[in-house]
């Protein structure tokens, strides 16, 4: 038997403010106003000491929401435009529903994530609604799980666990250490100072150099379509990972946190058959000091750039820490001058980027360790509940020591069954590796099991990016209401492709013809658009061949990026 029932709580404290939003929550709030609200929403669950009264947890609750301004905030906003401003509120009230059980799930953990996730489904209205949807999960009156859906607006993964810390010292009665990290509304003033102003302009402008000369999606193959995924849940817990993560930094004298980010990386680009990886890393924004502990939502990416042109792993490891000390400090931007610039610059090039691998560490953040299953084998991987993502490969690292507990979602059309959990066990089966000597990057196949994607003879590398010809004619021939397209390398447009366009009596131009398949490129990350267009009238008799193509007479030719469509 179950009841619900609803408490509505008051608060009063802190100061009134107002003032403009932070880059971090402009980029989040984009998010919301586009993305569903299932899959841009967060969630989290606290368990509940043992003991607790019902009343005690609420209070600890209510001390949250006045010891940060986060939870005390609002975007108003006109209808149809997207906020500019927050305002904090020194009193107000928030509502928690307590669902009290006769008795829990054998799953208790497992059915208390169920309850948070319901809370992800509704959107936030940004103008007016409490930025945390509160449930206690109890037990014949005495609550066990406080389980949480948040506004991407107000915190992110990172805000949820320090939240969850200094929820549970207000319930042991410690006296929480004054707030000296940023609040939204600091971070907002510092972004507006000059030398937030050049970090700003620093960003975009290491961004737009990986977008121009990067692989456009890491994972460009056959079977990669779509631009959202539903993908099952896996974790890992390997206590021999571990050992073996402390190992290799004892033995190369590298961070393990940067040890893992490496072998990680070399395994991504393994397994894509890629020259380099680029990934996005959510959490490292908070690298500051002042930015590491703030109940705010810096959810901002650092964009890592990791070169494969080594021969080993130690000297990828010796890259690996400039480079993510680089994505790192280009983590901070105007959201909406960056996509501006991205869409200028995939127009430019033919390619549409695609944040398809994410590698998210919030290891170093305060949170409970998982109960570990000793019954289970080693390495131990679990799967779990699925949901849609905007990427292929997600990672989250929650735990280095004393076990590696890492949670991964991939792409069931990349990856079968056997191969997700290959490649979770082939990263512990690298680490093993790495400990004792160095590992050239050459015997991966061998070391970790995993094996690079098998492309096919119609795949070609153009621009950095792993592009199918075929399909690239395919497509806009598609865009162009079914016309016969074919597509070339074309050596004197050096590293690029040439398509050769029949029209029939149809007027076309270059840059209508761009514009049609860059409308048709998302979701399609082996489709680069050519650097020319050539426009004929009908098509040879022997299509397939380029030099019957070339033997036409031309009508436009051209790069078709001229002018914007």
């Amino acid at each position: 038997m179950t009841k619900t029932y609803t408490v509505t709580v008051h608060y009063a404290g802190g100061e009134r403010r107002r003032g403009p939003v932070t880059m971090g929550q402009a980029n989040m709030i984009r998010c919301m106003l586009r993305d569903e609200p299932e899959h841009i929403n967060i969630h989290d669950v606290w368990p509940v000491p043992e003991g607790t009264p019902t009343e005690s947890a609420i209070d600890a609750l209510r001390a949250l929401v006045v010891r940060h301004e986060a939870l005390r905030t609002t975007f108003p906003h006109a209808p149809g435009e997207a906020p500019r401003e927050q305002v904090v509120a020194s009193e107000g009230e928030f509502t928690v529903t307590v669902v009290d059980h006769a008795e829990l799930p054998a799953d208790a953990a497992g059915y208390a994530d169920s309850v948070a996730r319901r809370g992800r489904v509704d959107r936030f209205r940004l103008d007016r609604d409490f930025g945390l949807r509160v449930s206690l999960v109890a037990v014949d009156g005495a609550p066990v799980f406080v389980a949480l859906a948040a506004s991407h607006a107000v915190t992110d993964i990172s805000a949820l666990s320090v939240l969850e810390e200094d929820w549970l010292g207000l319930l042991a009665g410690r006296t929480l250490p004054a707030v000296t990290a940023f609040t939204p509304l600091d971070l907002a003033a510092e972004e507006a100072t000059p030398g937030g102003l050049r970090r700003s302009e620093a960003s975009l402008r290491h961004w737009e150099r990986i977008i121009r000369t990067g692989p456009q999606a890491m994972f460009a193959e056959p079977g990669a379509v779509g631009t959202e995924i539903e993908a099952e849940q896996l974790t890992l817990r390997s206590r021999r990972g571990a050992q073996a993560l402390a190992l290799v930094a004892e033995r190369t004298g590298g961070l393990p946190s940067t040890v893992l980010l490496t072998a990680w990386c070399a395994l991504v680009a393994h397994r894509t058959g890629q020259s380099s990886c680029v990934a996005a890393v959510p959490t490292s924004n908070r690298f500051l000091p002042r930015l590491a502990r703030s109940v705010n939502t810096v959810s901002q990416d650092a964009l890592l750039s990791l070169d494969m042109g080594v021969p080993s792993f130690d000297a990828l490891l010796r890259k690996a820490w400039g480079a993510a000390l680089n994505a790192y400090r280009h983590s901070q931007f105007d959201a909406v001058r960056l996509w501006d610039m991205i869409d200028a610059v995939t127009h430019e090039r033919g390619s549409r980027f695609a944040r398809d691998v994410v590698f998210n560490d919030v290891s170093t953040l305060p949170a409970a360790p998982a109960a570990e299953s000793p019954e289970q084998p080693e390495p131990d991987v679990v799967r779990g509940p699925a949901q849609v993502l905007p990427t292929r490969v997600l990672t989250f690292v929650h735990e280095t020591a004393p076990v590696l507990r890492l949670g991964m979602w991939v792409d069931p059309a990349l990856f079968t069954p056997d191969e997700s959990e290959g490649f979770l066990t082939g990263l512990v089966r690298l680490l093993e590796a790495a400990a004792v000597e160095d590992v050239p990057l050459a015997a991966l196949t061998e070391v970790t099991g995993v094996r690079p994607v098998e492309r096919g003879a119609g795949w070609c590398r153009v621009d950095g990016s792993w592009v199918s010809p075929p399909e690239v004619a395919d497509v806009l021939s598609g865009a162009l209401g079914g016309v016969p397209v074919h597509v070339a390398d074309d050596p004197s447009e050096g590293d690029g492709l040439t398509a050769f366009v029949a029209c029939g009596g149809t007027p076309l131009t270059p840059a209508e013809a761009h514009a049609a398949l860059m409308d048709a490129l998302p979701g399609r990350p082996g489709v680069l658009a050519p650097r020319r267009y050539v426009i004929v009238r009908d098509a040879p008799a022997e299509a397939d061949r380029t030099g019957a193509w070339l033997r036409l007479p031309i009508l436009r030719e051209g790069a078709g990026r001229d002018r914007r469509m």
